[in-house]
């Protein structure tokens, strides 16, 4: 499978497995989980014909590991990101001291004043680096990388909760526990 055509079907499979399952007439179980032949089947019918061996090459090959098979192989859920009410049953995890939020400078006025909030997805979403948090955050423009102080929130009682492919949860995170990186001077021109 060419790059592109993988692009399209993964982001075929992160639209209906996270956000809009009955648009391609499948069902989730509470845990998020769908048959992956009754999968199949649906993408078939709604023209995306794809063959077993495809979606596994996706879900094996996504950098971001956004899907997971169940142990048997016969059903596929999303990693996370769901605005479509699932509980991943994920336990809770004692976070690492510094975690990092991809985000746009035009979102920066809203989280001085709010922090982070999960919008509408189920959690706010953290990454271990700030490497993964740039390219995040470069998705809707040029990024701004935010630093979470993981390890106040912990010991002041916040919960987190981290998936399989290594993106932490949080239900929000206040203003109190963001660091915000230094904005920008620019610098006088040094040529008369």
């Amino acid at each position: 499978m060419d790059q592109k055509r993988r692009v399209r079907v993964s982001k075929y499979l992160a639209r209906h497995l996270r956000h809009q399952p009955e648009r391609l007439g499948i069902v989730l179980d509470p845990a998020g989980w769908t048959d992956v032949a009754a999968l199949l089947a649906a993408c078939r019918a709604h023209g995306l014909p794809l063959t077993p061996e495809e979606l596994r090459e996706v879900v094996e090959t996504n950098d971001k590991q956004r899907f997971a098979f169940s142990e048997d192989g016969l059903r596929l859920r999303a990693s996370q990101g769901h605005t479509v009410e699932v509980d991943l049953d994920l336990p809770a995890a004692s976070p690492p001291p510094v975690l990092y939020h991809g985000t746009v400078s035009r979102a920066l006025p809203f989280i001085l004043r709010e922090g982070l909030r999960p919008m509408a997805r189920h959690d706010v979403h953290l990454s271990p680096d700030p490497e993964t948090a740039r390219k995040v955050g470069s998705r809707r423009g040029s990024p701004v990388v935010l630093t979470v102080d993981a390890a106040a929130m912990a010991a002041d009682g916040h919960a987190f909760r981290v998936t399989p492919n290594g993106v932490w949860l949080t239900p929000a995170v206040p203003p109190a526990y963001l660091t915000f990186p230094a904005p920008t001077v620019p610098t006088a021109d040094p040529r008369p």
